[in-house]
């Protein structure tokens, strides 16, 4: 058996076609209604100074930040950085065809050590990247050196552990829940962790909250996660090939026949900079 490797911490590493998939999931994900309410709720509760100064860490494609200065609430400037040179590509790119590019600037960049100088923002969002990161603290110490003190840190991650898809051999549906979860993120289970961490970085817990995110009958969120993601446990030997195909079919035809069901926890943590 060869070890998990999260497709999105080793983007790196991974062929065009497997980084194609993954644009593509960062893309649809961005247009679903069931994703995108989330995201609306945390970011109209951000306490914004004007101009802003707001950095998104492990943009991806920059689907989140482009949302964001796209609201008529914003004023200012906004920065993304991703490890992967391709993902920043695309984000340029979308942010082009947007005519964004004089309000959003991307550049690559590791998580764990921004290249910028300490208190450089007044909002710094990490958008689902805790759970892939190689180690959550040192990004956490890395968002609370780059805000300002009074800044806010915005954490938005799920809790993977939860994440269950209903099949009729729930044995075997428990094991492809786990394996989904191991293969697909590298801490499924840190947002649990995220308030133990927080005093060490000076950092204080304005608020925070759960969302269920539910697909009953029908999938787009959840089909769209399924497809991207369930190839990696076979890659990475967590269960064999027939089992997972035979997996993904029996979503498919529960989609088609109004059957389908799949959840997962999903918590965002307002943070302040002391």
């Amino acid at each position: 058996m060869m070890a998990a490797r999260d497709p999105h911490r080793f983007v790196n590493d991974l062929g065009d076609e497997a980084v194609e998939r993954l644009i593509s999931r960062l893309e649809s994900r961005a247009k679903d209604s069931v994703f995108t309410s989330l995201i609306d709720k945390y970011s109209s509760l951000l306490l914004l100074t004007d101009p802003a100064k707001v950095l998104e860490v492990g943009c991806g494609t920059g689907a989140m930040i482009r949302s964001f200065v796209r609201s008529k609430n914003f004023n200012g400037h906004a920065f993304g950085v991703d490890q992967s040179g391709s993902f920043i590509n695309a984000a340029k790119s979308f942010a082009r065809h947007e005519h964004l590019e004089n309000r959003l600037q991307f550049q690559i960049g590791d998580a764990h050590n921004l290249d910028f100088p300490s208190a450089s923002f007044d909002t710094v969002i990490a958008n689902t990247l805790i759970s892939h990161v190689s180690d959550p603290a040192r990004v956490l110490e890395e968002m609370a050196r780059v805000v300002w003190p009074g800044g806010t840190i915005a954490v938005f991650d799920g809790d993977y552990a939860s994440l269950t898809y209903a099949f009729p051999d729930h044995d075997f549906g428990r094991q492809m829940d786990s394996a989904l979860a191991t293969a697909s993120f590298n801490n499924p289970r840190v947002m649990r962790d995220l308030p133990r961490m927080l005093d060490t970085y000076g950092l204080q817990l304005v608020s925070a909250w759960g969302d269920a995110v539910v697909e009953i009958g029908e999938g787009s969120y959840f089909k769209s996660f399924a497809e991207t993601y369930a190839p990696y446990v076979t890659i990475s030997g967590l269960m064999a090939e027939n089992d997972v195909d035979s997996w993904l079919s029996t979503q498919r035809e529960a989609m088609k026949s109004g059957t389908f069901f799949a959840s997962c926890n999903y918590y965002t943590y307002l943070l302040r900079r002391v």
